[in-house]
């Protein structure tokens, strides 16, 4: 993990792997740079993840509020990260900045993977595409997030004042960024025409926060984008179902499926 300053923002960065660049994207409960899926990716793939601001220990400057602003920011890493146009892996939250930030520079991404993204409304005005995780107790939210949450349930008892503070932080940062309006920003949908990249928006069989018919509606708003469920698994499939998640990702990416 190392500091880079972009757009007047010092950002935590991770970078690890070998291969073509590969810009990963995060989802709410942030990033972590020892779980599995990085090590299995990184067999094919340089990997550079920015802990967003307001996430980790990135500071959040006050001008931002939504995921937009962390796109214009990401502008800057793009011309970091490699010259040529690089892959995109966006999980939920991170989904929805790689969705603005493809919309703003589709010229610098070959190919994009939307891991079970927010952004966009789908469904009637007065209904909620995703479940208010705010209003929802934690460990209803649990079987939301993980087809078998038993397995992923911090410990608070066991954590370090640091990893406290990180996990309430990024759970306060999240509040900020997709609160109003829910969980979507209403002129995404009318840029993401520009996306005329190849693209695959994944999710898990027993996701409870994102639905098939969302994924689905999300995909048709691009020009060249399929879906695929993976079984088994639930919203964050790359921490779940890592092997799984990486096998799809990559058959993707290298043009064999």
């Amino acid at each position: 993990m190392t500091t880079i300053d972009l757009a007047g923002v010092s950002l935590d960065v991770w970078e690890g792997g070998d291969g073509p660049p590969l810009l990963f994207l995060h989802g709410a409960g942030g990033f972590r740079g020892d779980h599995p899926f990085l090590g299995l990716l990184g067999r094919r793939r340089r990997i550079v993840a920015p802990s967003h601001p307001g996430f980790g220990l990135s500071p959040l400057p006050d001008w931002i509020d939504r995921p937009d602003d962390i796109a214009h920011i990401y502008l800057d890493l793009l011309t970091r990260i490699a010259p040529g146009p690089i892959d995109l892996i966006a999980c939920s939250l991170g989904g929805w900045i790689g969705a603005e930030l493809a919309s703003m520079a589709p010229e610098k991404f070959r190919r994009l993977i939307f891991v079970a993204p927010v952004g966009v409304k789908i469904g009637s005005r007065d209904k909620l595409d995703i479940p208010d995780i705010f209003a929802t107790p934690a460990a209803e939210v649990e079987k939301m997030l993980y087809h078998e949450p038993e397995k992923f349930r911090p410990d608070p008892s066991k954590m370090s004042d640091q990893e406290l503070t990180v996990m309430l932080r990024n759970r306060e940062t999240t509040a900020l960024l997709t609160w109003e309006p829910y969980m979507h920003n209403p002129k995404l949908p009318h840029r993401l025409h520009r996306v005329t990249n190849k693209a695959l928006f994944l999710r898990g069989e027993h996701d409870g926060l994102i639905s098939a018919p969302y994924v689905e509606g999300y995909a048709k708003l691009l020009p060249d984008a399929r879906t695929l469920t993976l079984p088994n698994t639930g919203h964050v499939p790359q921490v779940e179902t890592p092997e799984a998640f990486v096998t799809a990702a990559l058959a993707f990416l290298d043009g064999e499926g």
